[in-house]
């Protein structure tokens, strides 16, 4: 039964109030491809998490792989016959299938990590060069420029060099090769909402500095930092493939998709292409994906790209 007033007429639905949110959620899924590929993100970021629960193996426990049972074929079983190697195994017997589900989570916390962290360091100085000007924000932005100046795989193979490998040092190299790229996208924004009337307002009431930029200021320049931020995690995966690829990256004995392709790179000509392939095709999964929402990020938050 319908709803009425107290003097029996139909009650009125209150319209619905489209908040800015609701506005954003229902542009970003306007489009197919974007949506795709968060399921897809969505799902390996879920393979990622609870890979000790649905691999079949742990790929960094020794105790559990056996040589014998190195470089078999997609679908073979071990030696003991208890265990079906659904995408093959590498050189050392290492079930490919559980290397990529724990491979991804090393990849994924490298490029998670380093992109919020460097985004902190990065947002912040630009933030403090776009407000406070002057000679504070030509000193950061010299070096912002310094920092652009050399390559970025360059760069990253230097520190590694020096500091060797491991995680947190793969952590590292990525937030000193990325927090140029998101100092200079907020000290842009920045600069344009500096002139605004809210920043003036809250001058005017003497509020502190540090509140004004990032009670203020901050919120402000959040849509350009969350589009860099996406395409920025999707380039410190690939980044850090190819650090492990070449030797500098994550140990041995944990194993990021990057290793694994390197593992296999050895026998690609021999036929045992699956060692390299099956971790390669998980790495172009993962980047694509990030990259397409990414780009739609980008489409949804800034309306002037709108076609």
């Amino acid at each position: 039964m319908s709803a009425t007033t107290a003097g029996g007429a139909p009650a009125v639905k209150a319209p619905r109030v489209e908040t800015p949110f609701r506005r954003f959620v229902s542009e970003f899924f306007e489009s197919k491809i974007a949506t795709g590929a968060l399921v897809v993100f969505t799902v390996i970021v879920l393979v990622a998490v609870f890979a000790p629960l649905i691999s079949p193996q742990n790929p960094y426990d020794l105790a559990q792989l056996d040589i014998m049972d190195g470089r078999l074929e997609p679908g073979s079983r071990n030696a003991a016959d208890t265990m079906t190697y659904w995408l093959g195994t590498d050189d050392q017997g290492r079930d490919m299938l559980s290397g990529i589900m724990y491979g991804l989570r090393i990849s994924l916390i490298v490029g998670a990590g380093s992109a919020i962290a460097a985004a902190l360091i990065g947002a912040s100085l630009g933030m403090l060069a776009a407000y406070a000007g002057g000679r504070t924000d030509t000193i950061i932005m010299r070096l912002v420029d310094l920092q652009l100046s050399f390559p970025t795989i360059l760069s990253a193979l230097m520190i590694l060099a020096f500091l060797g490998k491991g995680i947190m040092n793969v952590v590292f190299a990525l937030i000193v090769v990325e927090w140029a790229y998101y100092a200079r996208t907020v000290r842009g924004t920045a600069l344009v909402e500096r002139r605004r009337e809210y920043i003036e307002a809250a001058q005017c009431l003497a509020l502190p500095t540090r509140r004004i930029i990032f009670r203020h200021l901050l919120p402000n320049c959040m849509p350009p930092l969350i589009v860099v931020g996406t395409i920025q995690i999707a380039r410190a995966i690939a980044l850090e493939a190819t650090l492990s690829f070449l030797g500098l990256g994550v140990p041995i004995t944990e194993p990021s998709l990057g290793l694994l392709i390197a593992n296999g790179y050895e026998y690609m000509l021999s036929g045992k292409y699956w060692i390299s392939f099956y971790p390669g095709i998980a790495l172009l999964v993962t980047i694509v994906s990030i990259n397409l929402v990414g780009d739609h990020l980008r489409d949804v938050l800034n309306p002037r790209l709108k076609k």
